[in-house]
């Protein structure tokens, strides 16, 4: 759930804040007051391209940051995967599972991205992405989405997990290299044979070690320090231990007096044990630094074999990888290669009868999953139909699923192809849901698609602040959801709206006051004009309303700016009816 959202000085917004709630938050506002640029850069934190033609004028950078209260393993899995810490504070408990994202855009065209306020790429926001919310803008359609998409929509929908045909598929694909590069041209392969070879042989003769690199530059770093290093540790065992007036010694002077008061006063026998401990404590400390001293080995010949060894890492790093690990492991793969090239006709052999079950394995699973599609398939254009039918329509609406047990339509996620099609009018043949007649229909066939699918799935076993379950499933954003229509289409829009936000975190932006009157939160986007140095600005304030608040602005939806008698009592009843 998307808890808090901030903006500044992007487009027209120089510094928005807005906390957001569970059920259906609605934004309303007049038409150029930044509704959509809101939702604009909630999608640059969910990865979307950045354009600094975004940057508000007369500043250096835009920035853009938003809390999500997000308890998943999913997401938990791809911090740990990209190296970022998932909690925000341990000693807290009610921050813990909150995801702080950042983005900066930069003037120079460079950006910038934090994740819990640590350094990360826009292509970890791509993957968390899809755990936190999924936007819906004026301009999509379904098939905007590519083939891999319209699968995983009605994988979503039934339930159905891929991994195990990932898996598969993927198997496959990497015996079907191996049995090419095998098979490659005599005359290539010989050449590769020969490079293979050559690497296998140059890194055999390094004779490395795994962490070999980092224990000999702590090594250099002592030798090429000798001198300093024994003056330090010398100073420091004189000043503890070894002179008249040292620490130990003081501490010795120190303890035969407090034995002369403990001898007279008991409660200063606690003072002599700490003394005590201390004078030990130092005593060690000074006699360690004695050792490390007379242990250091200030050799030239030592180091320059150092310095040499290094450098012939750092030529293998040049060429094999970053790490003597990564180069070891390069090693071992080139000596595999080579031994495949050089035992060919066996290992050939030995991997058809591989491939040919691995295909058969990936074919189990494979018609598995596309018998699962085509039967849920079924139901979900049922559902679907149903549910546009509640928006003021009356639509046939079919999800085809094609299969092809052909090896150039395999992939990970199967061999199925999906198409979603509509026919809008009664008599009228079934088309690509794309070329569906008005923007309005498209509108509402996406809610309906949305709302079927993310219907039943089930919420995370947590709370929200309110105390309310939240659902383990993505925020759902809609842009203007109501595009081209209005009257009973737009109350029916409403009413799903608001079905949808009582197991889902809904925000959605919308111009009609049918739609407005449905929300559980409702915020107003203002622009105002302010007057500066350099002469008037526009500046873009986003606030919560209160009920007297939200009672005007429905009637301003209804009547305009004037405010009439009429128009407000038409609010409070709509507000009334819908709550």
């Amino acid at each position: 759930m998307l808890l808090e959202l901030r903006v500044e000085n992007y487009a027209v917004i120089d510094d928005a804040r807005v906390e957001f709630a569970s059920g259906l938050n609605l934004l309303t506002g007049e038409t150029g007051a930044g509704k959509s640029i809101l939702i604009d850069a909630l999608a640059l934190l969910l990865g979307e391209r950045a354009s600094n033609d975004m940057i508000r004028h007369g500043t250096e950078r835009a920035v853009v940051s938003g809390v999500f209260e997000a308890k998943s393993q999913a997401i938990t899995e791809i911090l740990e995967k990209n190296g970022i810490d998932s909690s925000q504070n341990e000693d807290n408990e009610d921050e813990d599972g909150d995801l702080i994202l950042r983005r900066e855009i930069s003037a120079g065209g460079k950006g910038r991205v934090f994740i819990n306020n640590q350094p990360a790429t826009v292509a970890v926001l791509k993957q968390l992405a899809p755990e936190l919310a999924h936007i819906h803008a004026q301009s999509e359609t379904l098939l905007a989405f590519d083939a891999g998409e319209r699968l995983r929509l009605l994988d979503r929908f039934a339930n159905i997990d891929v991994e195990a045909l990932s898996v598969a598929y993927h198997r496959w694909r990497e015996l079907q290299q191996r049995i090419s590069d095998l098979e490659r041209d005599e005359q290539d392969r010989l050449r590769l044979v020969d490079l293979w070879q050559f690497q296998k042989k140059e890194i055999e003769q390094a004779s490395l070690e795994p962490g070999e690199d980092q224990r000999l530059e702590s090594e250099k770093r002592v030798l090429a320090n000798a001198e300093k290093l024994y003056s330090a540790a010398m100073g420091a065992h004189q000043l503890l231990y070894e002179s008249d007036s040292s620490t130990a010694a003081s501490l010795r002077a120190s303890i035969k007096h407090v034995e002369e008061l403990a001898r007279y006063d008991a409660k200063f026998q606690e003072t002599l044990a700490a003394l005590e401990s201390a004078r030990i404590t130092v005593e060690d400390a000074g006699l360690a630094l004695r050792d490390y001293a007379e242990g250091i080995d200030a050799s030239p010949q030592r180091l320059a074999e150092i310095e040499d060894r290094l450098a012939l890492i750092d030529r293998l790093k040049r060429k094999y990888g970053q790490s003597v690990d990564e180069i070891i492991a390069f090693g071992e793969e080139v000596a595999r290669k080579v031994n495949e090239v050089e035992n060919r006709d066996e290992i050939l052999h030995r991997l058809r009868k591989e491939i040919a079950a691995a295909a058969e394995d990936y074919l189990k699973h494979a018609r598995a999953v596309s018998k699962k599609r085509q039967e849920q398939a079924r139901k979900l254009e049922k559902l679907v139909e149903t549910e546009v039918n509640d928006l003021a329509m009356k639509v046939r609406f079919k999800v085809e699923v094609s299969a092809s047990e052909e090896q150039v339509s395999w992939s990970a996620d199967g061999f199925d192809q999906a198409a979603y099609l509509i026919a809008t009018n009664a008599g009228e043949p079934l088309h690509p849901i794309e070329k569906i007649a008005s923007g309005g229909e498209m509108s509402r066939v996406m809610l309906a698609l949305k709302a079927t699918v993310e219907a039943d799935k089930p919420p995370h076993a947590v709370r929200s602040r309110n105390g309310k379950p939240e659902a383990g499933v993505r925020t759902l954003v809609f842009d203007e959801i109501d595009t081209g229509i209005g009257g009973r289409a737009a109350e029916a829009v409403g009413k799903k709206l608001k079905a949808l936000g009582r197991s889902h975190q809904v925000l959605c932006i919308t111009h009609l006051p049918q739609i407005a009157s449905f929300a559980d939160q409702h915020y107003v986007i203002e622009k105002k004009e302010k007057k500066e140095s350099g002469g008037v600005r526009v500046h873009t304030t986003i606030r919560r309303l209160s009920e007297a608040e939200r009672t005007e602005e429905v009637a301003r939806m209804l009547s305009g700016a004037k405010l009439t008698d009429a128009s407000l009592k038409h609010a409070e009843q709509m507000l009334k009816i819908n709550a």
